[in-house]
């Protein structure tokens, strides 16, 4: 096997990881938490479907490239709960480390390729950033919504704090900044959030 494509090979063994990376959302039809794999898979869909909501002109395949990948540090450095105060203090120093050895793994080009996109999603400054930001926040909140605030009652989350966590990106959306706030709103006044 060509060296090139060993790299590749061990990257995609490497990533299979993420399906046993379990996060604090629910998935709709079971009583289980969601994987890294199926919350990326459900973004990149998200990103190609909703993009036409963008307040601005975005690159929607580099944004579907950027969820797929914006977890894969996870593998090493753990899911960090959003409302984590404590995990999140040390969050962007064990993602860099991971980051450096997983991303490593791959050919130089693609390595570079792969860490830029991914290190573009964590610095959200570009459209494509915030907009798959944006969905990255919206599709756990519609879970959630959708399970009667399940993970937002087991962790004792006030509506406040879902509104801080989303309210930096609405700009990048009317129509999702709408629809995340009227769905917040409906929590909060059916117990379901704290406030």
């Amino acid at each position: 096997m060509k060296e090139r494509l060993k790299k590749q090979i061990d990257f995609i063994l490497e990533i299979d990881k993420m399906k046993n990376l379990y996060r604090q959302t629910y998935v709709l039809n079971d009583d289980r938490k969601e994987n890294d794999a199926e919350h990326s898979w459900h973004l990149a869909i998200m990103a190609f479907m909703l993009s036409e909501y963008s307040n601005h002109t975005i690159d929607v395949l580099k944004v579907m490239k950027m969820v797929l990948i914006h977890d894969i540090v996870e593998i090493d450095a753990g899911d960090t709960y959003c409302y984590d105060e404590k995990g999140n203090t040390t969050k962007a120093e064990r993602e860099e480390t991971a980051a450096q050895r997983i991303f490593g793994l791959l050919p130089e080009d693609q390595r570079d390729e792969y860490y830029m996109l991914w290190r573009e999603f964590e610095d959200s400054k570009s459209n494509e950033a915030r907009f798959a930001a944006v969905l990255d926040r919206l599709q756990p909140l519609m879970l959630n919504y959708t399970k009667k605030g399940i993970s937002w009652k087991e962790h004792g989350i006030y509506k406040e704090q879902v509104i801080n966590r989303n309210k930096e990106y609405f700009s990048q959306s009317d129509e999702i900044a709408e629809l995340i706030l009227s769905l917040i709103d409906d929590a909060a006044q059916k117990g379901w959030l704290k406030t």
